[in-house]
């Protein structure tokens, strides 16, 4: 080791525990950022680690910081059990809170007195500048994307920094993260990877144009590539799974990677979103590219079946599109999830039996298609939860309280009725078990909830209580 590394500052980074294993994706993006000669970074993840709170600790000595990576929901209590511990072992670390939640409520985030520095947005050049006024004993004062809270209690706010564009970063460095561990996780040698950051698009029920203000930023497809390659020389892999919010924003990014990897001789499949309004603006000969380079499925967010809900929620797609997209899919042999939201507040039954009948339709084009329903659950950010908020509706208030906010499961809001839940429970529950694949003990289940859905007959439904019994659903947020 050289005598520069040898003098390495330390900075550890935590993930939380949660109950899916994607890489962690945001550490590996701030980590990497760091000079390798100037720092040494630990990242630490809940998930593989049994006693993160100890393991945390005994790196603390001689550490510049702790940075947490903090989603909404069950995570945030690990977040602050692990951040109070570091506290403990070391009063006068300073902890920095990055993630989603502390993009959205980072004042709110420093009300919690184990945390001292919240970052906002994209964090890469805001915590390597936290980093380095650290190191320098300087004032985080001016340090844009970040708020802090000072000797005196006192929380400053920054402001935001310029989205910058990725290709300005350092690569990602997957030697930071045990790869291996991963796969064995997964179950299979699947690599996460992001290539794009923002969304240059307005629902308004998602939180994203508050975060990024409509901006999107993506790496040079051929860097990408070079960089896939990398990777699978030190951790082959036979999937890639793209993290991207919108991967098809420039379709002839895409068609420039997918040709590099076709170029390229490396064999793997890959999966990413699509709105559908990008899935009718490619041309067949993308499609066949993509598809010849790997591309074994697509998420494209449907959101809603009444074409009315879909303009109230500036969406900017039509159903046309969504099946035009679907009917792409099915001919090139493409899987699809196709997500909706119902439980908008004031959404009418007719617009809730919308979704439910499209759901239906994109189901039966293929035994690949997926079509899952959540509710809507009131997120700060988007002009619908604004407009619900200044009607009375209260949103959770606290650390705590957003701690149980489950964005997958959990009760819907006050605006669906018990029956209207008690049906979409139902129809979700029937639909899936109608079309996913079933071992021969459950066919003759399989034969009849395909009866229940064809029919939309749900009264009775005991082999769903049965069923939910054996088999409890996880809290998946």
């Amino acid at each position: 080791m050289s005598e520069a590394r040898a003098g390495r500052l330390k900075i550890v980074l935590y993930n939380p525990r949660a109950v899916f294993f994607t890489m962690p994706l945001a550490l590996l993006a701030i980590g990497s950022e760091l000079d390798p000669e100037t720092y040494e970074v630990v990242i630490v993840d809940g998930r593989l680690d049994p006693h993160p709170e100890k393991t945390v600790a005994a790196h603390l000595p001689g550490a510049l910081c702790l940075g947490v990576t903090v989603l909404t929901g069950a995570p945030i209590s690990d977040a602050v059990a692990v951040s109070q511990a570091a506290k403990r072992a070391r009063p006068d670390v300073p902890v920095v809170w990055g993630g989603w939640h502390p993009s959205m409520f980072g004042r709110e985030c420093l009300e919690e007195p184990c945390v001292d520095v919240t970052v906002q947005a994209q964090g890469e050049a805001t915590f390597a500048d936290i980093v380095e006024r650290l190191a320098a004993g300087r004032t985080l004062d001016g340090c844009a994307g970040c708020m802090y809270r000072d000797a005196q209690g006192r929380i400053h706010d920054n402001g935001p920094r310029a989205l910058i564009a990725l290709d300005r970063f350092r690569a990602h460095d997957y030697g930071l993260i045990p790869v291996e561990s991963y796969y064995r996780l997964k179950g299979k040698r699947q690599l996460d990877y992001i290539s794009s950051q923002g969304c240059n698009f307005r629902c308004a029920f998602c939180s994203d144009p508050f975060v990024y203000q409509r901006k999107w930023v993506g790496l040079d497809p051929r860097s990408m590539v070079e960089k896939l390659r990398e990777i699978h020389a030190r951790h082959p892999f036979d999937d890639v799974n793209f993290q991207d919010e919108t991967f098809f924003t420039r379709r002839e990014r895409v068609s420039a990677m997918a040709q590099d990897i076709v170029d390229s001789g490396l064999k793997f499949t890959w999966a990413a979103t699509m709105r559908a309004d990008q899935g009718v603006r490619m041309t067949d000969e993308i499609w066949r590219l993509a598809k010849r380079s790997g591309l074994r499925r697509l998420l494209v967010g449907v959101e809603s079946g009444d074409p009315e809900m879909l303009k109230r929620i500036r969406k900017d797609v039509t159903l046309e599109q969504v099946f035009a997209t679907a009917d792409k899919m099915r001919e090139l042999g493409i899987a699809g999830i196709f997500p909706f939201i119902v439980g908008f507040p004031d959404e009418s039954d007719r617009s809730v039996n919308a979704s439910i009948e499209v759901a239906k339709k994109l189901r039966r084009m293929s035994p690949s298609f997926e079509t899952p329903i959540f509710y809507f659950k009131p997120y700060p950010g988007s002009t619908i939860v604004a407009e619900a908020v200044a009607r009375g509706f209260k949103l959770p208030d606290s650390l705590d309280a957003w701690s149980r906010f489950d964005f997958v499961a959990g009760l819907p809001g006050p605006w669906v009725s018990a029956q209207r839940y008690s049906l979409i429970e139902r129809f979700k529950f029937f639909q899936e078990l109608a079309w996913k694949r079933a071992g021969a003990g459950e066919r003759w289940l399989q034969r009849l909830a395909r009866l229940r859905v064809e029919r939309d007959e749900y009264r009775w439904p005991i082999e769903m209580k049965v069923l939910q019994m054996l088999r409890p659903a996880k809290r998946l947020s």
